[in-house]
């Protein structure tokens, strides 16, 4: 028989065949397969299960800055409210003020006018009263005098007691 390359190359391919069967290379491939698909798996199952949490996470953060925003705006209107509540408060007190300080300004107006009505009275029975003096005493002798005299005196002393 005549070997020639082709012969020695297919021996040493059918010896490698063996080889690799015989070291159960097939079996340990496929094994090293399976826990490289199982580990993948285990990572796909671990990014899912790390997906749904990140989701939920955002729902609840979502529902936190909601929840957030509705408070500020609560925060803000009662803000407004009161504000608008302390506007007017002042305003009324403000009012109230200047009422007062009006009713204040007229009763001095009204109180200067009544003294200047009664100093103007009390100048004219001065006056009156000096007048009737001048009058009286060029008129009266000395005994009609002393006679007015005891006469106011018993009036003034009647209308104190």
């Amino acid at each position: 028989m005549h070997f020639d390359a082709t012969f020695f190359a297919t021996v040493g391919l059918f010896l490698f065949f063996a080889l690799v069967i015989f070291l159960k290379v097939p079996g340990k491939l496929g094994k090293a397969l399976d826990e490289r698909a199982a580990k993948i798996e285990a990572e796909l199952g671990e990014a899912k299960r790390l997906r749904e949490e990140a989701t939920l996470l955002l729902a609840e953060y979502q529902k936190k800055r909601k929840d957030a925003e509705a408070e500020a705006a609560g925060i803000v209107a009662a803000a407004e409210r009161e504000a608008a509540a302390l506007t007017a408060e002042a305003r009324q007190k403000t009012e109230e003020f200047v009422t007062r300080r009006n009713a204040l300004t007229e009763q001095k107006i009204k109180q200067a006018e009544t003294e200047a009505v009664n100093a103007v009275r009390a100048a004219a029975v001065d006056l009156a009263v000096a007048a009737a003096e001048k009058v009286l005493s060029g008129k009266a002798d000395a005994g009609v005098q002393a006679d007015l005299f005891k006469s106011a005196l018993g009036e003034v002393s009647a209308r104190l007691n």
